[in-house]
């Protein structure tokens, strides 16, 4: 199951049926902090999560996964990048940065190794 965490529906809901449409199972959450309180969250394969979000971040996201020992990948995606943002996500384990607007192409390839890389972690 892949979780898409991102406060904008239309990207949420655009996200999901693109995986569903190639044969994920999804869970869509409105925050980082909806995903920490869902009690699939421990049910995840991957989270793609957006960066800039009312509350906490998905870097924050990121590192508080890290903090607890949660292994799932995390790749973020975000409109607004910033000087250094891709290496400090890398850094913290991120396993990619999307940039909006991404290709479905680029999407299913980064979820593709995330998940092999996850595999070969196991």
């Amino acid at each position: 199951m892949i979780a898409i965490i991102d406060d904008d529906v239309a990207m949420r809901e655009a996200t999901g049926d693109l995986l569903k449409s190639i044969g994920y199972s999804t869970a869509s959450f409105a925050s980082a902090e909806e995903f920490l309180d869902s009690r699939e969250r421990h049910q995840m394969s991957c989270v793609i999560s957006d960066v800039r979000m009312s509350g906490m971040s998905g870097l924050a996201l990121q590192q508080r996964l890290v903090a607890e020992h949660c292994d799932v990948p995390v790749i973020l995606v975000t409109a607004f990048p910033e000087e250094g943002m891709r290496e400090k996500a890398l850094a913290a384990g991120v396993r990619a940065l999307l940039t909006k607007p991404f290709t479905q192409e680029s999407l299913i390839n980064c979820l593709g190794s995330a998940l092999q890389s996850k595999s070969r972690d196991l």
